[in-house]
């Protein structure tokens, strides 16, 4: 076993979040699932090589920063999982097949084999659930004061999966309700350069989602996925446009989506 201590995270370890723009005045609350590839000191960096862990296996590449743009773009609340998927993903269901993962594509997590109801209850408590303990809070607090809400999860994908090249430049995701999920696809689509998918490269699911099912649609606010293809996210730039592309069809989406 890796753990044997009573509790996963040590005082070395990063915090399980990040915040930016805490006090953003806009509806939009942004939330970046896989934007980080740290691993507790404690588990050994999951027996994976460096290279590895810095790889789409680990992490969305990109998300972090286009993020931390369009947070500022928008003036909104963003938070950030700082720990890796490969740890337990935050986009999963505790319990899912997946929840920790023992093959990521073609990569064995052996690490992650035969854990304990311990060892997974110390990832559960530890590094999901404050995340989303956070995101439960801001949500609240805003509902108590009244204050619009729009819920946009941020996420990158791969440009090649299993052999598979991915044509999609950019996907939108939504699950039972469509309302902003429709306005995002429309609005994106119009752009005839781009290859926008509808709920590709991903659907959305009560077995494969978390954070819009939970977050957006039990609480019934507008809400999306947004996954950029990580070719497209590989540099300042680019990543610069892609906020800015974004902030720009999330606002004039909201508009039709809240309460006038």
């Amino acid at each position: 076993m890796l753990v044997s201590c009573a509790t996963l995270l040590g005082a070395d370890d990063p915090n399980v979040f990040g915040i930016k723009c805490a006090t953003g005045r806009s509806a939009f609350l942004l939330t970046a699932d896989h934007a980080g590839c740290a691993v507790p000191h404690k588990l050994a960096g999951l027996k994976l090589s460096e290279q590895q862990l810095s790889t789409h296996i680990a992490w969305d590449l990109g998300v972090a920063e286009l993020g931390r743009r369009l947070s500022e773009y928008l003036d909104a609340f963003l938070i950030a999982q700082n720990y890796s998927r490969l740890v337990i993903d935050a986009n999963r269901p505790p319990g899912a097949p997946d929840s920790i993962p023992t093959l990521s594509e073609r990569t064995r997590i052996a690490a992650n084999e035969g854990l304990s109801p311990g060892e997974v209850r110390q990832r559960v408590e530890e590094v999901f659930q404050p995340y989303h303990d956070r995101i439960r809070d801001e949500l609240d607090a805003r509902r108590a004061s009244v204050c619009p809400i729009v819920l946009v999860a941020l996420h990158s994908f791969t440009p090649v999966y299993m052999d598979q090249a991915r044509p999609w430049h950019v996907g939108v995701l939504y699950g039972r309700d469509a309302r902003l999920g429709r306005l995002m696809l429309a609005a994106l689509r119009a752009d005839g350069a781009l290859n926008v998918g509808d709920n590709q490269p991903y659907s959305v699911s009560d077995a494969t989602d978390y954070t819009i099912v939970v977050h957006g649609e039990q609480r019934n606010i507008p809400h999306v996925e947004i996954e950029i293809r990580q070719d497209l996210l590989a540099n300042d730039s680019a990543i610069q446009g892609w906020a800015e592309r974004l902030g720009d069809v999330l606002k004039a989406a909201a508009l039709r989506v809240l309460p006038a």
